[in-house]
């Protein structure tokens, strides 16, 4: 098992990653010294595997545990849902030593944290991550939300969990798509902060893929490293912490105009880093050679890379774009990068530079059309 501590003060916190760890939560949570009484929200998908395991591990160590099952996907990241958790919270008798298990992916675990930061004015929770994107990114740094219809997380608080509790065993029944959709954000670490682990991710891809659990703990172990790091000097994303939103401004409106069915997570973050690695290379002269680099890699994952808009969508991406938590004074604010493991945050980009970027028309060695043709790939169409 590899520990890695977010150092926050008080509210300091371990991951835990490792095999077999979901039959310990109930051991793990009772050294946290928190209230009998709890709740595990997960959705029908996790629940049908897990939701069984966890609620046994909690009884044995002596807690009671209620269980509360939402439809799965993203359109569950709703305030309507956190209302319906509130009640089932309500009729179990939660108090405020009481706790919540945040027993699934990301959206499991946003709308958990959310329910935890809100209810009583706020409740401890734990977070048993079961996809890889949750593992490496979403369970970790206590940002918790709801998404409206306007866009992605506009309704949400900081709430740190006790214990984010990684058991790699549950990547195993992880279907392929999401799998690699996850990588997506494995990849954004290398990107923002560490060429090497870029590098380590070029080489040992087909490990990865196949899901071998000592190359995914250990790749696991770095981005909680690294995100742990980041969090620990900026908890409230007004600086640094930023730079964990690259290739989110536009992913996360792509995940909007299209009604969150279309694109996995990690799918439209994907489409959105291939895009900011172009305004890179335009703006702060990212070399070509690394744009392709990255190009290359996600493409390999089997991830899109570029997305086809009509005059209307593109007109809902830019509106989508200008929710953003990130616009300042109404102007799009970018994570750009100078090099591979080295960004800058709050980039203003002119929407004609946005608008080559998306189609692929900024110099970057070759369009994309062309390498997809080339690889017998086809872009994405929203």
């Amino acid at each position: 098992m590899r520990t890695v501590n977010v150092p926050l003060g008080a509210r300091s916190y371990a991951i835990k990653i490792g095999p077999h760890l979901l039959r310990r939560l109930g051991a793990e949570c009772a050294r946290l010294k928190l209230g009998q009484r709890c709740a595990i929200i997960t959705d029908t998908n996790v629940g049908r595997r897990y939701a069984r395991p966890a609620f046994d591990s909690l009884a044995r160590a002596g807690f009671c545990p209620a269980l509360v099952i939402l439809n799965p996907g993203e359109a569950t990241k709703h305030p309507r849902s956190a209302a319906q958790c509130y009640d089932r919270l309500a009729d179990h008798r939660l108090e405020r030593r009481s706790f919540i298990v945040a027993l699934g992916g990301g959206v499991v675990g946003d709308l958990a944290g959310f329910v935890a930061a809100t209810y009583l004015r706020g409740i401890p929770f734990v977070q048993v991550p079961t996809t890889l994107l949750a593992q490496v990114d979403s369970s970790v740094g206590g940002k918790v939300g709801v998404n409206l219809k306007a866009g992605k997380n506009l309704v949400g608080a900081f709430h740190q969990p006790q214990l984010v509790l990684c058991d790699l065993d549950t990547l195993r029944t992880l279907p392929e798509r999401e799998f690699r959709a996850g990588l997506a954000e494995v990849v954004k670490y290398g990107i923002i902060y560490d060429a090497d682990l870029f590098g380590r991710l070029e080489r040992e891809l087909p490990r990865l893929l196949r899901r071998d659990a000592r190359a995914l703990g250990a790749v696991i172990a770095r981005c909680c490293e690294i995100k742990a790091r980041i969090v620990a000097q900026d908890e409230t994303e007004s600086g640094l912490r930023s730079i964990l939103n690259f290739g989110h401004t536009i992913g996360h409106a792509l995940e909007a105009i299209s009604h969150y069915g279309r694109y996995l997570h990690g799918e439209a973050i994907a489409i959105g880093q291939v895009a900011a690695a172009r305004l890179s290379v335009q703006q702060l002269g990212l070399p070509r050679a690394q744009l392709e680099r990255i190009i290359a890699l996600l493409e390999r994952i089997g991830l899109p890379t570029q997305v086809r808009l009509n005059a209307r969508q593109r007109q809902k991406l830019f509106a989508a774009m200008r929710l953003d938590k990130k616009v300042r004074g109404g102007q799009i604010r970018f994570v750009l990068a100078k090099r591979i493991g080295q960004v800058v945050w709050g980039q203003h980009v002119p929407d004609e530079l946005i608008e080559a970027a998306l189609d692929g028309t900024i110099p970057d060695g070759g369009t994309s059309t062309a390498r997809a043709r080339r690889a017998g790939a086809r872009p994405a169409s929203a």
